[in-house]
C-alpha cells in the first residue's frame, strides 16, 4: 500500500534514462548518446516539473490561493504541464499561444480545462506574452507565473533534474544538450553539472529561423518549444559553451529517425536535440 500515490504531482521527476544505441549505430558515431526521457512525466514533457514548481512557488509566497486565476503564455507543453496540474489543484487556467500551434495541443489544453487564447503565430511568443499580459489586467484575482522569468523554473532543474542525470550516470557526463525555451532546463542543470564537472560542455540548441542566442533576428520557424524570438531572463549564457542553430527539417527528420531506430515518439524539439 505504502507505493500507492495519492496525487498525481507525486509521479513527476525521476525520469529514465536511456542509451540510443541504434541511433548511433546508424549515423556511426562512436560518443554515446543518451537520452533522459521526460515523456515519462504524467503531462508527457519535462514543463511537468516547472509547472508544479511555480505553482508550489507561489502558493508558498501567498501569491496564490482558492479564487485565483493563473494565466500563462505558452507554446504548448508549460501549458499541458499547467493544465493538469492546476486541474489536480483546483485552480482556473488561461493560457495565451500562437495560433500555429498544433490542433492535438489546442484540444489536450481544452480537455484539461484550460481556457485558450490563440494569438497571431506572426507574433510568437512575444505576441502571447503581450496578450497574457493585457488580460492580466482584466482579470480578477489573477496571476502570471512568468516561465520566461520565474526563477522557481530553473531552480527545479538544479535540485531535480540535474541531481537525477548525475546519480543515474554516477557523474560522468561530458556533453549536456538542451533545446532552449525558456532556457530553465539548460540553465538550472548546467549550474549543477559545471560545479561537478567545471570541464562539462553545455550545448544550446536553438532554430536555424530564428537564431537570437547567436545574436541575429527572431523569425518563424517550426520547431515548436524552443525558440521564443527573444532571450528570456532566465538563460544563463554564462554556461553555455556552444550554440547549435538546428533548420525545421533536419529536427523533424531526426525526431523520425529517432522513432525508426530506437521506437521513441519524440517532437520536433527532441529531434532538434538529438
Amino acid at each position: 500500500m505504502a507505493r500507492i500515490k495519492k496525487e498525481l504531482t507525486e509521479l513527476i521527476g525521476n525520469t529514465p534514462l536511456l542509451e540510443l544505441s541504434h541511433f548511433s549505430a546508424s549515423k556511426k558515431l562512436k560518443a554515446r548518446i543518451i537520452a533522459k526521457l521526460e515523456y515519462f512525466n504524467p503531462g508527457g514533457s519535462v514543463k511537468d516539473r516547472i509547472a508544479l514548481a511555480m505553482i508550489e512557488d507561489a502558493e508558498a509566497k501567498g501569491l496564490l490561493k482558492p479564487g485565483v486565476t493563473i494565466i500563462e503564455p505558452t507554446s504548448g507543453n508549460t501549458g499541458i504541464g499547467l493544465a493538469w496540474v492546476a486541474s489536480v489543484k483546483g485552480y482556473k487556467l488561461i493560457l495565451t499561444m500562437p495560433e500555429t500551434m498544433s490542433a492535438e495541443r489546442r484540444n489536450l489544453l481544452k480537455a484539461l480545462g484550460a481556457t485558450l487564447v490563440l494569438t497571431p503565430g506572426t507574433e510568437g511568443m512575444k505576441g502571447a506574452v503581450k496578450k497574457a499580459n493585457e488580460l492580466l489586467e482584466i482579470t480578477p484575482k489573477a496571476i502570471i507565473l512568468q516561465q520566461f522569468e520565474n526563477p522557481a523554473n530553473p531552480a527545479v532543474h538544479a535540485r531535480t533534474t540535474a541531481q537525477e542525470i548525475l546519480q543515474d550516470t554516477d557523474g560522468k557526463v561530458d556533453i549536456f544538450v538542451s533545446g532552449v525555451g525558456t532556457g530553465g532546463t539548460l540553465t538550472g542543470t548546467a549550474s549543477v553539472l559545471k560545479k561537478h564537472n567545471p570541464n562539462v560542455q553545455i550545448v544550446a540548441v536553438e532554430p536555424d529561423g530564428s537564431p537570437v542566442l547567436s545574436g541575429e533576428n527572431p523569425g518563424t520557424h517550426k520547431i515548436q518549444g524552443i525558440g521564443a524570438g527573444f532571450i528570456p531572463k532566465i538563460y544563463n549564457s554564462q554556461y553555455t559553451d556552444k550554440i547549435i542553430r538546428v533548420k525545421d527539417n533536419d529536427a523533424i527528420r531526426t525526431g523520425r529517425e529517432l522513432a525508426l531506430y530506437e521506437g521513441l515518439l519524440v517532437g520536433i524539439s527532441s529531434g532538434a536535440a538529438a
